[in-house]
């Protein structure tokens, strides 16, 4: 799946350096604030408490914090591939691939409240798949921002993350959230390059590592967002890995919650009013020329997946 993104998003890229946007850099560094809000450092950790479980010869689940907006589930046979389908109230069905290592790993209710369908496959032969688990669980979140604060198989971090602790350091002169966002997003914009290499050759079920990103300095639309949400989730702010079309264009951005705003979809820049388009690629690719020609508004973006 994200070869076919990192594919498109190869001609996309092209286009627009053609139409003048990665010539001289007009990205603005923010100003820094007098540190009235500071950097606090929050990793929420998932756990298997064993109060709600489930589990048969080869499945074992954990639904006791769906209040918290994960489940955690471990494979209990030999190694092998999994794959775990989860189905939630607006019957989108999302799909992961279960490590086969005995342990605890933790999966995403990001669909709100409502009942959740859950059902694991063990690959028989080739590329099929049997089913040998199923169950349902009703989830009430305590808050429909909590899925998106958690580490998760695909935006994973710990205390030890290096990204977390740059993340740190950028939000200490910040005044409020807005200015944590704006320094992680100008910091991740202006330090990682597009990996065109990478585009061309990565593979289906590719996992983001946000400090092999920072390391190499390098990545694909899947790294930046994966990147960024890790940095802010590590601040207290909820923010979304969204994987969905911009356009006909396969990709995945960002999005953040911000107190007293909501939600905050797809933002590129902030006016010192009002967020539009979130989007770390294109921005790291533009260099902060204007793409409001090529990318009109808020709706030439389809979120498909939210992580």
């Amino acid at each position: 799946m994200y070869r076919n993104i990192c594919k498109l998003m190869i001609p996309l890229l092209f286009f627009l350096s053609l139409c003048g946007c990665s010539g001289e850099d007009t990205l603005k560094a923010p100003e820094p604030g007098s540190g009235l809000r500071g950097s606090t450092i929050q990793i929420l950790e998932s756990s298997a408490d064993g109060i709600l479980t489930c589990e048969n010869d080869l499945v074992a689940l954990d639904a006791s914090n769906t209040d918290q907006g994960y489940i955690m589930l471990k494979w209990l046979k030999e190694q092998h591939k999994i794959k775990l389908q989860v189905t939630g109230p607006t019957n989108i069905t999302y799909t992961y691939n279960v490590p086969s290592d005995g342990q605890w790993h933790t999966f995403p209710l990001t669909e709100g409240s409502g009942k959740y369908q859950l059902n694991v496959f063990e690959n028989v032969y080739e590329d099929q798949y049997s089913q040998v688990f199923t169950d349902s669980v009703n989830v009430l979140l305590s808050s429909e921002q909590l899925p998106f604060l958690y580490p998760n198989e695909y935006v994973n971090f710990n205390e030890l993350t290096q990204a977390v602790q740059i993340a740190s350091v950028l939000s200490e002169s910040a005044d409020d959230d807005i200015d944590v966002i704006s320094y992680i997003f100008y910091y991740v914009v202006t330090n990682i390059s597009y990996d065109y290499e990478k585009a061309s050759t990565v593979r289906s079920g590719y996992i983001p590592d946000v400090d092999e990103t920072l390391q190499s300095g390098k990545g694909i639309c899947f790294d930046y967002a994966a990147l960024m949400a890790c940095m802010l989730r590590s601040q207290k702010i909820p923010t979304r890995l969204d994987i969905g079309y911009i356009g006909d264009v396969y990709h995945a951005w960002i999005s953040t919650w911000v107190e007293d705003q909501g939600w905050v979809y797809n933002i590129i820049e902030f006016d010192g009013t009002s967020w539009n388009m979130m989007d770390p690629t294109f921005t790291s690719e533009s260099r902060g020329a204007d793409l409001t020609s090529y990318i009109n508004n808020d709706d030439s973006y389809f979120v498909k997946y939210s992580y």
